[in-house]
């Protein structure tokens, strides 16, 4: 709280649809100054908040977003940390999930909000969800239990009435309002008439410890999905890119590939040259599994490392994360293996 006993929030604008209003006389879309942003939502002044903003100029459109930009934000929430009680990030909903990932590992043993949202249609616009998301993150990022803590100390996105976790978190719906899902772990949150938190689900830190920030990444990374006809000079082509040092494997069903002797075969051999290959599914739903059959198997005897339920935004910004901080790779295999921020859920059976 601040010295006037009220919650304070910051206002985080990084680009997006939520921050655009439409011009009257030619219809395109345009980026308004986010200073004015109270004229355009009304309601805002109705909570007893210190609510102040911060723009990025220009404003970025989501589709360029990168790790540059994840350092800019982490930045402003180090140098406001303790000032402000939450912080509310408007960003372009096309890599939100990523960027929320990548903030969850970034603000280690973070005790206070971070809640990224964003809008399908303009703030600006007659029938936007841009004034219910914002209105509703800031409430959320103010809320307190009755110890006087955070009600929700973690990385999250908010849209459509549903608070998640935003390390599990994936855009789904380019058209409807209900843009994004956590397939594998329930809200943090729902939002009726009340706002219902699940606080058994709720991720929290040791709020005496100081949150520490971290900047450093290695995109050297790339995403490859697996798919019927394959060709192997195209797995061959992606795993001796230069410089390469990860590869997020998208995977069939629980962690199952083709049991083609090539394949196998590329995928041991870049193990061996230092490559860190991490195997997630291309099902929403389940994680991977590789014991399970023979097809996952033999990813497993390759030198393949599990990502569990890990979303695609989340397994390859964990990687770079982890990947900027220049650690022995084995190190890396056991971290990937290991739940840093409520990311993966391990089979305890």
């Amino acid at each position: 709280m601040t010295k006037e006993n009220k919650p304070s929030v910051l206002l985080i604008y990084t680009g997006g649809t939520i921050g655009m209003i439409e011009n009257p006389e030619t219809g395109a879309l345009e980026s308004f100054k986010f200073d004015e942003l109270l004229k355009q939502v009304p309601e805002l002044k109705r909570f007893n908040f210190r609510i102040d903003t911060y723009s990025f100029q220009p404003a970025i459109d989501s589709s360029d977003m990168e790790p540059e930009l994840w350092v800019k934000i982490v930045r402003i929430i180090m140098e406001k940390y303790e000032e402000y009680d939450g912080f509310v990030i408007l960003h372009g909903t096309d890599t939100m999930a990523y960027t929320a990932s990548a903030l969850s590992f970034m603000l280690e043993n973070l005790s206070k909000p971070v809640i990224l949202t964003g809008s399908q249609l303009p703030i600006g616009m007659l029938r936007t969800d841009g004034k219910e998301n914002l209105i509703t993150a800031i409430e959320i990022a103010a809320a307190r239990r009755n110890d006087g803590q955070p009600m929700v100390p973690e990385v999250c996105i908010f849209f459509e009435n549903e608070l998640l976790r935003g390390n599990r978190t994936t855009k789904v719906n380019a058209e409807n309002f209900n843009a994004f899902r956590s397939f594998n772990y329930p809200p943090l949150a729902t939002v009726g008439i009340h706002i219902r938190f699940n606080e058994h689900l709720i991720r929290r830190n040791n709020p005496q410890l100081p949150m520490k920030p971290h900047f450093l990444f290695n995109n050297n990374v790339v995403m490859l999905s697996l798919f019927p006809g394959i060709k192997e000079s195209i797995v061959a082509s992606v795993l001796q890119v230069p410089g390469l040092k990860a590869v997020v494997l998208r995977t069939f069903g629980s962690g199952n590939a083709p049991q083609k002797e090539w394949l196998t075969r590329h995928l041991k051999q870049a193990s061996e040259r230092g490559i860190l290959i991490v195997n997630i599914t291309q099902c929403q739903h389940g994680a991977v599994e590789m014991h399970r059959y023979g097809t996952g198997l033999q990813l497993l005897q390759a030198g393949v490392v599990s990502g569990y339920d890990c979303t695609p935004e989340c397994a390859i910004t964990k990687l770079m994360f982890l990947l900027g901080h220049d650690l022995p790779l084995e190190e890396i295999r056991k971290l990937m293996d290991s739940d840093l921020a409520g990311e993966i859920t391990h089979d305890e059976s």
